[in-house]
């Protein structure tokens, strides 16, 4: 299959339409909102349901996860290191804002490997369960990153202030206290606990609750999606303040890092389904984990900037268009034995 007739088989799922029709209902002032609660209970579904599904896939031996794990780390570590630089070369923007674009770009979107696994699935090219563990891990090693950097910014604003050569120290929050909302939060705690579950009872423990967690999964990523198409639209002014940048880093972020990603799965021996969604997760940036963690490490810095671009500009690219594509360059390097 071509990567245009992946694109347009995409772009008229359901999962998108219904980003797009709260996208817009949002954009044309409309009423249409999902109850707070409704949202929350949504999201706790997605996630407990996807690690249900990866540990039963583990339960019976994880082939392949060691070298998923490798090469998850090191992009989790050098993609928040290049892009602070580019960031601060490119973009004109403060050292702490800096450091914030690089946690969340450096982390990942639960959401959008949500709809990666269930893109595969339909096309009958699913990844392993195990991915479900490098989504958790992915979190945690690009926010410490940026962490480091945005103590690294305070350090060099004090020294400036005062009149003094900026360092290399200086103190920002806690990097523990930032961290522990990411760890202790429900997203690694529903994807690590659902797994352990999973891992349990096994594959008849998966089949004993498929009927609620597994055959309405698509239909209850539409309804979550349908919010945060709402949601999206919301940023949409902090997005056109900073139109000029945040734009082309939006797109050209998760194109290179999700080819990098993809390039990796394959050298590390991931399947095609695994390597493309190894590639979402390099490619996705975080709007949920990341802004919670730099907010209590840098709360005197404007954060809107990075979840502006990663929510409103690369989580739309990659659920459109940054999905298919990554799933059509890891069958080329596939079916040619590139890697």
């Amino acid at each position: 299959m071509s990567a245009a007739t992946e694109l347009l088989h995409n772009l008229s799922s359901p999962p998108v339409l219904c980003f797009t029709l709260g996208f817009g209902a949002r954009v044309l002032k409309s009423d249409l909102r999902l109850p707070e609660a409704l949202a929350q209970g949504l999201s706790i579904y997605l996630l407990l349901a996807i690690g249900l599904k990866g540990g039963a896939s583990i339960s019976g031996g994880g082939e392949g996860i060691w070298g998923g794990l490798a090469a998850t780390l090191v992009l989790a570590f050098a993609i928040p290191l290049w892009t602070y630089g580019a960031t601060r070369r490119f973009g004109g923007l403060r050292r702490a804002e800096s450091a914030s674009i690089a946690a969340h770009y450096g982390s990942t979107s639960a959401v959008t490997f949500l709809a990666t696994l269930a893109f595969l699935d339909a096309k009958g090219d699913p990844a392993d369960g195990f991915m479900t563990a490098l989504l958790a891990v992915m979190e945690v090693p690009a926010i410490l990153v940026g962490l480091l950097f945005a103590g690294r910014a305070k350090g060099a604003d004090e020294a400036e202030a005062a009149g003094r050569k900026p360092g290399a120290t200086g103190g920002g929050g806690s990097i523990g206290a930032a961290l522990w909302p990411v760890v202790s939060g429900k997203t690694v705690a529903l994807l690590l606990g659902g797994m352990v579950i999973g891992w349990i009872s096994g594959p008849a423990g998966k089949e004993a609750v498929a009927p609620f967690f597994v055959a309405p999964f698509t239909g209850v990523l539409c309804l979550f999606l349908l919010d945060l198409g709402r949601v999206t639209a919301d940023r949409l002014d902090d997005l056109w303040r900073n139109a000029r940048f945040l734009l082309p880093l939006g797109i050209v972020a998760p194109i290179v890092h999700g080819a990098l990603g993809v390039a990796a799965g394959h050298l590390v021996g991931l399947s095609t389904g695994s390597a493309t969604a190894l590639g979402i997760l390099a490619g996705s940036a975080s709007y949920i984990a990341a802004p919670a963690a730099m907010q209590v490490a840098r709360p005197d810095v404007n954060h809107g900037l990075a979840l502006a671009a990663s929510l409103c500009v690369t989580f739309p690219f990659n659920l459109t268009l940054g999905i298919p594509l990554l799933h059509w360059l890891s069958r080329f390097i596939e079916e040619r034995g590139l890697l």
